[in-house]
């Protein structure tokens, strides 16, 4: 029953359907993933980030 509530992500607005009774678009959850220190894909995860907004590559 926990985290139930979702958010649209296209106007912003939360409700517990997987579609946005307003706009029509995908829900998804409202609350952030869990933190794990020992997170086995968390470096990929981060280098991916790092990637795709361009900081910190090296050329």
């Amino acid at each position: 029953m926990r985290f139930r509530i979702k958010k649209c992500q296209k106007c912003g607005r939360y409700t517990l359907k997987d579609i946005c009774p307003v706009c029509g678009e995908k829900t998804k959850s409202a609350h952030p993933p869990k933190f794990s220190p020992e997170d086995p894909y968390g470096e990929y995860r981060r280098r991916l980030k790092r990637e795709l907004l361009g900081i910190g590559v090296k050329k």
